[in-house]
Order: structure tokens, then sequence, then C-alpha cells
């Protein structure tokens, strides 16, 4: 059977086939530690899914809008002017099936054939390969732990040709947990001031920031680049909301008006009961997130301090997110019962027949040095895991 060509350009995304595997195993029966997927290990807040239950009671079950309700377009215009100080109307928002349906709206209403899409290395599986469907070509500034996984205006302004389309900024990031500050992003304007391209702006663990970090968009720290900044955000990460399904985007009309036609095409609108919860998530209380906040800081203060005892791995400490991304290239060479480890994905491989832990490959996230553990699972399975970690790397001989 013969397939669209642009079937065969892409892979299937690496965390989520990883995520499928560990459960698989687990359904067998074995005891499998995952750290693999992204998705927080909280319940969603109580607040929230009462509005869900009153949406459906009251018979809110029907379609709406393509982009969105007004009520949530609403919630999210009042959530960007009170936290970030951006201000937008309705016409400039547009909810999605989730930020990574707004990304993938995005993408293929500004990309196309022959466009450059500037990403940072380590980046988010997804952004690559949604730059080449929409028939563009991702252009990667690599990055280590080095410099803190951040780019410079230095790098930035190699990187940019007159086909530069696009700039995407994840902050905090995906799978590194880099945090850029206000003074980085105003640095990083400067140069994108000087070039006509758009700023696609994931700012998906904007709340998720540890160690008194602030947080800032770069359009906040820039305000002359709001005009082709595109903001995207959702409720899945802050809220423990990841299979509600909602993220939008803020930025021109033109774009938006744009994004919404491409979607209504596709998904139409987003689930009316899940855009009641997410009106609730963004306008009521934050209680719960705050204590989730603090969680996670625990977690990642352990895990960090693990990695970096374990020989031969040595781990970034961020400030964002909540994933690990320790360096384990120095375990490269090394093997068990003759089998050699050589890459990100030969360990990753080991640890799940010999130690039942899941965790990602670096090189899915073009970086194959690494290896990135998400900590958004409990402390017992945290400890559970690195134990069993430890104990593999110090059977490699």
């Amino acid at each position: 059977m013969k397939l669209a060509d642009r079937v065969n350009k892409i892979q299937p995304s690496p965390t989520l086939a990883i995520d499928a595997k560990a459960k698989a195993l687990k359904a067998q029966g074995i005891d499998i530690v995952g750290f693999g997927a992204g998705e927080p290990d909280f319940d969603t807040p109580a607040n929230i899914k009462e509005a869900a239950k009153r949406a459906i009671e009251e018979g809110f079950t029907r379609y709406t809008p393509v982009g969105g309700t007004d009520e949530l377009k609403d919630a999210i215009i009042a959530k960007l002017k009170r936290d970030n100080t951006l201000e937008y109307a309705r016409n400039e928002i547009s909810v999605a099936c989730g930020a990574k349906h707004s990304l993938y709206n995005i993408s293929h209403v500004l990309v196309q054939e022959g466009d450059e899409v500037i990403i940072p290395a380590p980046y988010w599986v997804s952004y690559p390969d949604q730059v080449v469907l929409a028939g563009g070509k991702p252009v990667f500034i690599e990055t280590d732990e080095t410099t803190a996984f951040k780019i410079t205006p230095e790098k930035l302004e190699k990187a940019i040709s007159k086909n530069t389309r696009a700039l995407v900024l994840n902050s905090p990031c995906n799978p590194t947990g880099t945090t850029y500050s206000r003074e980085e992003l105003v640095a990083i304007g400067a140069v994108c001031l000087k070039h006509d391209f758009f700023i696609i702006s994931d700012d998906i663990y904007e709340r998720l920031l540890y160690d008194g970090m602030p947080f800032c968009n770069i359009a906040t720290a820039v305000p002359a680049l709001k005009g082709r900044t595109m903001v995207v955000n959702g409720v899945s990460k802050t809220y423990a909301m990841t299979g509600w399904r909602i993220g939008y985007a803020a930025g021109p009309a033109e774009v938006i008006s744009a994004m919404t036609k491409m979607q209504s095409q596709s998904t139409s609108n987003p689930n009316s009961i899940a855009q009641k919860a997410a009106v609730e998530a963004l306008n009521g209380s934050q209680e719960t997130v705050e204590k989730m906040i603090v969680e996670f800081e625990k977690r990642r203060t352990y895990i960090v301090a693990r990695l970096n005892g374990i020989p031969g791995v040595s781990c970034f400490k961020s400030h964002g997110a909540f994933y690990a991304f320790p360096n384990i290239s120095r375990l490269f060479g090394k093997s068990f019962e003759g089998k050699v480890i050589a890459n990100s994905s030969d360990f990753a491989a080991y640890l799940l027949e010999k130690a039942q832990v899941a965790l990602v490959p670096g090189i899915a996230f073009g970086a194959d040095n690494y290896a990135r553990l998400s900590y958004a699972t409990s402390m017992e399975n945290i400890k559970k895991g690195l134990d069993r970690i430890e104990a593999a790397v110090m059977n490699l001989k």
C-alpha cells in the first residue's frame, strides 16, 4: 500500500512510544518504574472536576465555536494580562485540542516550502516534525549544560538566513528544564528586532518554576515583538489536565483567524466540557497548583542530587518544568554481558530490559549524550527507579 510521502518524513512521538511500552509491560505484571511521560501524577483539582460535572448536568455538551467559547477566551485574556502583562482581544485568541494542536496549527499557517524555523536543541520532540510536515526546514542551534542549555544572541544571529520564518522558544524547556531570564530574553529580542520573522513562545511549563525563578515571556520582555510573537500555553501541565486536551494560542488576529480556519477542517472545536473546566482552572483557586509546585521542587532537588552521585553521570540542575536531563556520555563504550552501550538508545534499552526502568533517550530530543527522566511521579517511584539505575550503571564494565 502506498502512503503519502509526508508520513515517511516523520517519526512517531518517542516519548509517547516509551510511555506506551512501559504501560504494556506493566499490564503484563512487570514492575516497571516509568520516567517517560511528561504528565503530572497529581489528580485534576476538585474545583475543576466539579465545573466539568456542572457542564454535563447543564447540558453543555454540543458544538462550540471552532476557536473556543467567548467565556474561555475571556479567561485566557484575563490570565495573559494578569500573569504576563500582555493584552489581547477575543479575535487574537484561539483554543485548540491541547498546546500541541495549537503549535501544529501555527506551523501550518506560517510555514511553507523553503521556509526555515530555528529550533534550539535539545528540543521537544514534535517541533522539528511539525515544521517538516508544513514543508519547512528545521535549523538547530546546539546547546549543552556548559551554557545552561541556552542559546546566545550570537548563535541566533548566525542561524538566521533570508529564509528564516520563525524562532521557537520553549521556557521552561522540555527536556532540559532550562529557563530564560528577562535579561536574556531582552538580549535575544534585540536580535529578533533586526530581522523579520515570528517568535513561537511555548510557555506550557510557565507555572512550574523553582528556586524563586520568575517567569518572563519574550513579548513581555520586548513589547515591540508582541505583534509577531505567538504565545502558546494550555492547562495540561499546570493543572494536571493532560487528558482534557485544552491548549491555546495568542497572537495577531490574521494568524489566529487562519488557525481557526485550519482547525475548522480538522478537529473543529475543542471538547465543550473541557472548555468549561479550563475556565475554572484559569479563574478559580490556585492553591492546589502551589502545592504541586512545592512537591515538584522537592523531587527535582532529590533526583538531580542522586543522578550526580552516580559514577559516570552528571546532571544540570534546572529551574523549571519536571525533567532531569543527565549527561550519560561517559557511560558510552561500557558493556553488560558483552553488549556495548554506544548511545542513549542503547542505554535506555539496557535500563528497560535489565533494570525495569523506562526513560527517554536523548537522541529523541536531538541530544544523544543525554537521557530524560520525568519526575512527575511519586517520590517512592523516584527513589526506587534511581536505586535501579545506580545498580545498573555499576554493573557496566
